[in-house]
């Protein structure tokens, strides 16, 4: 039986749309890999998927949420090797909106490195739809996706995504 680590991740949009990503740098099998994807993690021992949101936010990015944010998109990931005892990941994804802000979580650059983060930066939709690369999305539909979000708004229940 599959065992997939859970995880919380938020769609952080500022009052212009712009999504908040996180370049993730690593390599897996020799080769780099250059990742955009929203901020998150997982889900500690105890924690409930609120608790681990908030807890990621105020690390990585340094953003307090005053609400529970809707659950916009579910997905599982089965990784091609097992990873610290998982076969996968189960990406749980929230929208969040707020002003936009200069992303500083409590985690030092250096710990963010640890998690192969390199950093935050905001994205307008059209950069979104437009990048040709060479570094990749998470989710790889990411630019399709949000622009359903932004287009029909929060789904009523959260949509299942494609690996």
């Amino acid at each position: 039986m599959a065992h997939f680590r859970p995880a919380v991740r938020a769609i952080v949009l500022d009052e212009h749309d712009h999504a908040l990503l996180g370049r993730l740098e690593f390599t897996d099998s020799g080769r780099d890999f250059v990742v955009w994807t929203v901020p998150g993690g997982g889900i500690e021992s105890g924690e409930d998927p609120m608790t681990a949101l908030r807890r990621e936010l105020t690390e990585e990015i340094g953003l307090d949420l005053t609400a529970d944010p809707p659950h916009v998109w579910h997905q599982q990931v089965r990784w091609s090797r097992r990873d610290n005892g998982f076969d996968g990941v189960r990406n749980d994804y929230f929208l969040v909106r707020t002003g936009h802000f200069d992303p500083r979580g409590s985690m030092t650059e250096a710990q963010l490195a640890e998690e192969y983060l390199m950093g935050f930066r905001w994205w307008s939709p059209t950069e979104i739809q437009d990048y040709a690369g060479p570094a990749t999305f998470a989710p790889p539909t990411f630019p399709a996706l949000l622009r359903a979000l932004l287009s029909d708004g929060v789904p009523a229940a959260a949509i299942i995504l494609d690996d």
